[in-house]
């Protein structure tokens, strides 16, 4: 009989309890999302059926209130009943409801003011795993209204990857304060789940300060991230300050050499990104790149993309 290392048992038992949770809290979650909708249901239909709805309502739900809490205790205070009344209203069909997400998305989710922004977090929620304070600092945030203009284009363009503007509050840099481009590269790296979340779909972190060489000359390129839904590489060149001509011509140098040096057979042309706090239309009008580069409000970046042959 073959021997079981302490190791080997320990993480062989780990991963059965960890398993074992998970379904409980699966069944646990849908079970309570069911009971919340079936509450919200039955006040709704008792609610309809008053002469004067809306003082009837009220005090409803105060008395209900009080006996459900002196019969279960917490969680069925008038304000929770009132989010349950509204669960129904906006999800009517019970089997419409994701199970992924818990109570606390939900009530998040109710209070969206159209059923596009709602379908929006709810499905980027699902996608990306977002807890409770994903989903929060996403709605708050205007996430969907930063990537409403990018869905007009081709799903399979950087415009459908990348938001407009960027928000990088986690990084704990303070507004009123100047940074180097170093520490700003070194709070993004910190802070590189946050930030590839905040940043756009299909991300994934290849290098920091990649070294790349020609013949005559070394540059270091601040940030290469992979996108698996473009099929390309992505480099970020970080700026402080107002955008320069210079700025432009070095980011497409960078997506030239990275093209040539380190593009693989099957990826797609690399996508160049210049990160910055501000912009300069004057440039953006006469640059030479004018016809394969994007530019975004302040706090964003500008990008852009070697054609295909």
């Amino acid at each position: 009989m073959m021997e079981i290392s302490e190791d080997s048992l320990f993480q062989s038992v780990k991963e059965i309890v960890r398993q074992s949770r998970e379904k409980v809290f699966r069944i646990a979650n849908s079970t309570l999302l069911l009971t919340y909708w079936q509450i919200g249901k039955l006040i709704v239909e008792d609610e309809q059926q008053g002469k004067e709805r809306a003082e009837y309502g009220k005090y409803t739900l105060k008395k209900l209130s009080q006996k459900l809490t002196l019969e279960f205790g917490k969680g069925f205070d008038e304000s929770n009943l009132r989010n349950m009344r509204s669960f129904y209203h906006v999800f009517p069909i019970c089997d419409a409801l994701r199970h992924e997400l818990s109570w606390t998305h939900y009530r998040l989710l109710i209070r969206l003011d159209n059923s596009d922004k709602m379908n929006y977090y709810i499905n980027e929620s699902v996608q990306n795993n977002w807890n409770y304070r994903d989903l929060k600092r996403q709605i708050n945030s205007l996430a969907y209204e930063r990537v409403l203009e990018h869905k007009k284009s081709s799903p399979e363009t950087i415009h459908s990857v990348l938001k407009d503007p960027y928000i990088f509050e986690f990084l704990g840099l303070k507004a009123d304060e100047q940074f180097s481009e170093k520490e700003i590269e070194t709070a993004i790296i910190d802070h590189i789940q946050k930030f590839l979340l905040e940043f756009g779909k299909g991300f994934a972190f290849v290098a920091r300060q990649q070294h790349i060489s020609t013949d005559t000359s070394d540059f270091y390129i601040d940030l290469v991230f992979y996108n698996y839904i473009l099929k390309c590489f992505v480099i970020i060149d970080l700026k402080t300050g107002e955008l320069s001509h210079q700025d432009i011509g070095q980011i497409d140098m960078y997506v030239r050499m990275y093209d040539d040096l380190k593009r693989g057979e099957g990826d797609n042309p690399t996508i160049g990104i210049l990160l910055c706090s501000e912009k300069d239309e004057t440039i953006v009008k006469y640059s030479i790149l004018n016809d394969k580069t994007i530019y975004l409000p302040a706090n964003t970046c500008c990008t852009s993309q070697k054609k295909k042959n």
